[in-house]
């Protein structure tokens, strides 16, 4: 019975720590849904290139980052900025929990990063987005992707 149950708890814990990772397409397709393609002159790709660099599409990732703040997400929105961790002031500018950007329906983290990209800086505000995806043809990133 111990056994049985110590198994049991370490599956659990073995959950807990796998990432939750999301297929490219399958990002592809609840970006579009969501109307992200062409927002502030954004492609498809753009958001794509931007999920791998900061994520490698992983919904649950969080960094500590060296100013105490922390990443969230699959597009690692800061706590210091965007959304609030409880754990150091924030100025929550997307106005939601950072443990929501974590949910893998996206709709938090999406609509954050809208906020974002809509404001001072657009997508340069990701600092891997500047050193990896602008400028760069980035097509490729939806090849095999069908959106319907």
């Amino acid at each position: 019975m111990a056994s049985a149950l110590f198994v049991s708890l370490a599956s659990c814990l073995l959950a807990v720590n796998q990432a939750f990772l999301i297929n490219r397409c399958d990002l592809a397709k609840v970006l579009y849904q969501e109307g992200l393609d062409g927002l502030e002159g954004y492609s498809l790709s753009d958001w794509l290139c931007l999920a791998f660099v900061e994520s490698n599409f992983n919904i649950s990732k969080v960094n500590e980052n060296v100013d105490g703040s922390f990443d969230y997400g699959i597009f690692q929105i800061n706590s210091h900025y965007w959304c609030n961790d409880y754990r150091s002031h924030s100025e929550n500018f997307c106005r939601v929990d950072c443990q929501d950007i974590l949910s893998p329906n996206l709709l938090s983290s999406i609509n954050c990063a809208k906020t974002i990209v809509s404001g001072a800086g657009g997508m340069r505000n990701w600092i891997k987005w500047r050193l990896h995806c602008s400028g760069r043809p980035l097509s490729y990133w939806m090849t095999g992707c069908r959106l319907e």
